[in-house]
């Protein structure tokens, strides 16, 4: 059609935050009323997508990936700047201070301008991959010819319907595991989860993955340490799995994560719309505890869009009500995240320590000294505001902060902070990773244990 062709020539198609388009000033911003609707419509038939989740797949073809290291406060503000003014770069990953990289994706038609402005400030950067599209390609495709041998393992990732499917098969193989309804999606997916009980009246621990739809890693090694509580027979492994009463949700975004699984593998939030190119919330900024003071974004095109207000997400929701239901034995809440290999701990939201805040900081030493052992995998630690940045209105916060819930814990998984593609985890990785986590995950407990915080 060679009026699509001429129509996307003058549009910008596609960046995470909207629907897979981005308005042109001198088209788009002249229409108005049902001429702008149809307009608006035209643009996204030309960037080869259709509205809602029947969007085709989105390619980042010579989008490349650049490593930017601030050396002054100027050159920080200014790079942190872009992150906030400009649709066509991703940052996958943001420096804390000065000397730590920014993690950058550049669209192809943002290249001059990228670096034009990096080397008028003299702002060192280095050119890390010149098109990001070429490993979403080959995970896509050895994922798609693995699927067909229709084995549950942890030799690759796994599609949502796949996890949810061995959830239903541990219930009825299991007697001690049941399955839990969290409630649904906005798109009416199913939040779907497990008890692992071995008894009554044990204290309750929570582990939650995927609540960012693109960090895979998270629901693998969640799935990885459940099966291991059924399954292994180290008594160490034993131990903690009959000790507590196990509640287990590895994808508490399964939305977000189908989405990146059929059409972008970089989106990170939920995908209820706001507005007509705008797409979802960051579901780890909308839980009601300090709810949009620090971290977050009010543009419901940012990746850290926190929503118009704490639970507008269904799925946050839905996951508070049913942590609620747990008070009076839930003992700890540990997140799952990547990446960067941290161990984080509240507050979020304020750089004042939490009361407890010596004994997090002396089990978090503990967790990723054992972490360290098996793999020489190295994790820093400490409270998410001085370790990491400023964020509030997450999960763990709110569960410290609101439910009481004194051992709250983030894990940032592999890869290290200055990895390239951090998202897309070679799946090679994804079993020592599960395995040197839940060695971690038995010194994390075992520690609160003796300091009295997880007792019946």
């Amino acid at each position: 059609m060679a009026f699509q062709g001429e129509l996307a020539s003058t549009v910008d198609c596609w960046y995470p935050g909207r629907l897979d388009m981005k308005r042109n000033s001198s088209t788009v911003g002249n229409a108005t009323g049902r001429g702008a609707l149809l307009l608006a419509l035209l643009v996204l038939v030309a960037c080869g997508v259709t509205l809602g989740d029947g969007a085709e797949l989105a390619r980042y073809d010579n989008y490349r990936l650049y490593q930017v290291t601030p050396r002054s406060e100027e050159q920080f503000r200014t790079i942190a700047a872009l992150e906030e003014t400009s649709d066509s770069l991703i940052f996958t990953e943001t420096a804390r201070k000065v000397g730590e990289p920014f993690t950058v994706i550049v669209a192809p038609h943002k290249l001059a301008d990228f670096t034009e402005t990096l080397e008028s400030d003299l702002i060192p950067y280095r050119l890390v991959e010149a098109n990001v599209q070429h490993s979403f390609d080959e995970e896509r495709s050895r994922i798609m010819s693995k699927r067909t041998r229709g084995v549950f393992d942890w030799t690759d990732y796994q599609p949502l319907e796949e996890i949810h499917g061995w959830l239903d098969r541990l219930a009825s193989e299991h007697q001690e595991v049941q399955l839990l309804d969290a409630g649904r999606s906005y798109q009416n997916r199913t939040l779907k989860g497990v008890k692992l009980s071995y008894g009554a009246g044990r204290p309750a621990i929570f582990l939650e993955g995927g609540i960012h739809a693109r960090e895979w890693i998270s629901p693998a090694t969640v799935t990885y340490i459940l099966n291991e509580l059924i399954t292994s027979e180290e008594p160490q492994v034993r131990a903690i799995a009959e000790r507590y009463d196990w509640y287990v949700f590895p994808n508490a975004n399964p939305d977000g994560y189908e989405y990146t699984f059929r059409v972008n593998r970089l989106w990170r939030k939920t995908r209820k719309p706001y507005g007509l190119s705008c797409y979802g919330a960051d579901p780890n900024r909308n839980w009601d505890f300090h709810w949009a003071e620090q971290g977050t974004s009010s543009n419901p095109c940012s990746d850290t869009f926190a929503g118009p207000n704490a639970f507008s997400e269904i799925e946050t929701k839905s996951l508070a009500a049913f942590v609620k239901t747990l008070r009076g034995k839930l003992r700890a809440y540990i997140a799952f995240h990547s990446y960067s290999q941290l161990l984080l701990f509240p507050y979020g939201h304020t750089g004042a320590h939490s009361p407890n805040h010596q004994d997090l900081n002396e089990i978090a030493n503990a967790t990723v000294l054992s972490l360290a052992q098996r793999y020489g995998t190295r994790y820093t630690y400490g409270n998410v505001y001085d370790a990491i940045y400023p964020a509030s209105g997450s999960s763990v916060d709110w569960s410290y902060g609101v439910e009481d819930v004194k051992i709250a814990y983030t894990y940032e998984l592999r890869p290290g902070p200055n990895a390239f593609n951090g998202f897309v985890l070679p799946p090679k990785q994804i079993i020592p990773t599960g395995e040197e986590t839940l060695d971690s995950l038995i010194t994390l407990l075992e520690e609160s244990a003796e300091r009295g915080y997880l007792a019946a």
